[in-house]
C-alpha cells in the first residue's frame, strides 16, 4: 500500500504577516471590548454601590422612626375627628331639643351652619372649637327650655332642703358637692302605690312606633303621677332615620308584655324592676329573667346610685351627659320611690344630688326635649311625645 502524500504548504511571508496583524486585531479588538465591559462594570459597580448605600440609609431612617409613635399619632387624629363628628350630632340634637321646647334658636342655627361647613371642608380644628362655643350658648339657653306651671321650676326660688317629701309632689333647692340644683320630685309609698310601665306600642316595634304625650298615658291608665320613660329615637334625629320612635331596651308594661327580649344589643345596661311594697335595681338587664309577677321592669343607664353610694362619673367620650340640663330619675330609699327632674346639672351632678338626698337607688331616664313630669298636671314638659312613661297608679 502506498502511503500518501500530502500536498507542501508554502505560506509565503506576506500571507504570515497578514495573519499576525489579523491576530493582532483581533486581541486588541477582544482588549477593548473587555476594556468596555470593565468600564462598565466598573461604572454599574458604582452605581449598585450608590443604591445600596442610599436604600441603606433609608432603611436605617426608617429603623430610627418609632412606629408606634406613628401609629399611635394617627389613631389620636381619627379618634379627634370621630369626636369632632360625634360631637356635631350631639349639639345637633340638642338645638332640637330646645326647638321642641319651644326656645328661639335663630342666633344659634347660624353657629352650626359654619361647624356643617367646617367640617366639609375638612376643617376639623375650627369645628372644634366652634362646637365648644356652641355648647356654651345652649347651655344659657337652656334654663328656658323647661316649663313648668304655674313658674320655671328652674329658675324659681325654692326652699332648701336635702330630704325627699314623705308624700306627693315638692319643689325644692338640694345642696350637693358645694352648689345648689332646683329639684322637682314626687315621692310614693310601694306599699300603696303600684309603679307601672305604660307602652303606645303592644309589642316590640322597630320603626315608625307609635308615641303619645305623657297626659294620655296618665288619663288612659289612672294614674296619678307619672314621668317620661326610657331613651328612644325621636323622628326629628337624622341619627334615627329608618328607626323612628323605637327603644331597644328592656321593658315589661302594665300588660305583662317584655319588650325586646330577643335584643342583646343593650343587655349590658342596668333596670329597674318594682313588685308589691319593694323594688329591686341590677347592674345589667341580662341579670333579670322574664317573671311577669312582678309590677314592671324598664332599663335604662346611667345608673347613678347604688347601695347610697355615687355609682356615676363624667366621662369625656360622652358630651351629652357632661352638659348642663334638666336631668330626670327613678329612684327609691326603703319602700319609697321617687320620680323628678333635677336641674340645670350634668349627669354626674345629678348623681350628687341624688345622694345628697340620701337615695339608695337611682336610674336615669330619658332626658332634653323628652323631658316631662306630672303631678296633678304637667309640673314639667310636656315636652315631645314618648313611646313609654314610668307611671304612679293606687294599689
Amino acid at each position: 500500500m502506498k502511503s500518501l502524500k500530502l500536498p507542501k504548504i508554502v505560506i509565503s511571508k506576506r500571507s504570515l504577516i497578514s495573519l499576525s496583524l489579523f491576530s493582532i486585531a483581533v486581541t486588541i479588538t477582544s482588549g477593548l471590548f473587555y476594556y468596555k465591559s470593565l468600564i462598565d462594570f466598573k461604572s454599574k459597580e458604582q452605581g449598585y454601590k450608590l443604591s445600596i448605600t442610599n436604600t441603606t440609609k433609608e432603611l436605617e431612617t426608617l429603623k430610627n422612626v418609632d412606629q408606634v409613635k406613628v401609629n399611635q399619632s394617627l389613631i389620636e387624629e381619627i379618634k379627634n375627628i370621630n369626636k369632632t363628628y360625634k360631637d356635631s350630632i350631639s349639639a345637633y340634637e340638642k338645638l332640637l331639643d330646645l326647638k321642641q321646647q319651644h326656645v328661639d334658636t335663630n342666633k344659634l342655627d347660624p353657629v352650626y351652619a359654619q361647624i356643617v361647613k367646617y367640617l366639609s371642608d375638612k376643617n376639623y380644628a375650627s369645628a372644634s372649637a366652634s362646637l365648644v362655643d356652641l355648647s356654651n350658648k345652649i347651655e344659657t339657653a337652656t334654663p328656658k327650655a323647661i316649663i313648668t306651671t304655674p313658674q320655671s321650676a328652674q329658675t324659681a326660688t325654692a326652699p332648701e332642703n336635702n330630704t325627699p317629701p314623705g308624700s306627693g309632689y315638692s319643689l325644692q333647692a338640694v345642696s350637693a358637692d358645694g352648689q345648689t340644683y332646683n329639684v322637682t320630685i314626687i315621692a310614693a309609698d310601694l306599699n300603696s302605690t303600684k309603679v307601672i310601665v305604660d307602652t303606645a306600642s303592644d309589642s316590640d316595634c322597630s320603626n315608625n312606633c307609635p308615641v303619645l304625650p305623657l297626659s294620655d298615658y296618665i288619663s288612659r291608665s289612672g294614674a296619678y303621677a307619672g314621668i317620661n320613660g326610657s331613651f328612644f329615637c325621636p323622628q326629628e334625629y337624622p341619627s334615627c332615620a329608618g328607626k323612628t320612635g323605637s327603644f331597644d331596651t328592656l321593658l315589661m308594661n302594665k300588660n305583662k308584655h317584655y319588650f325586646n327580649s330577643d335584643n342583646n344589643v343593650y343587655s349590658t345596661i342596668p333596670a329597674a324592676i318594682f313588685s308589691p311594697g319593694s323594688a329591686r335595681f341590677v347592674g345589667q338587664s341580662q341579670q333579670w329573667g322574664r317573671d311577669t309577677g312582678v309590677d314592671s321592669v324598664i332599663a335604662n343607664y346611667p345608673l347613678l346610685v347604688v347601695g347610697g353610694n355615687i355609682n356615676f362619673t363624667e366621662k369625656a367620650d360622652e358630651p351629652k351627659f357632661g352638659a348642663k340640663g334638666a336631668r330626670t330619675f327613678l329612684a327609691t330609699k326603703g319602700n319609697m320611690v321617687y320620680i323628678g327632674v333635677i336641674y340645670n346639672a350634668t349627669m354626674g351632678e345629678s348623681a350628687k344630688v341624688l345622694h345628697a338626698l340620701g337615695m339608695g337607688e337611682a336610674l336615669n331616664l330619658d332626658e332634653g326635649g323628652s323631658t316631662a313630669l306630672w303631678s296633678g298636671g304637667y309640673k314639667a314638659g310636656p315636652g315631645r311625645n314618648i313611646p313609654n312613661a314610668v307611671l304612679f297608679i293606687k294599689r
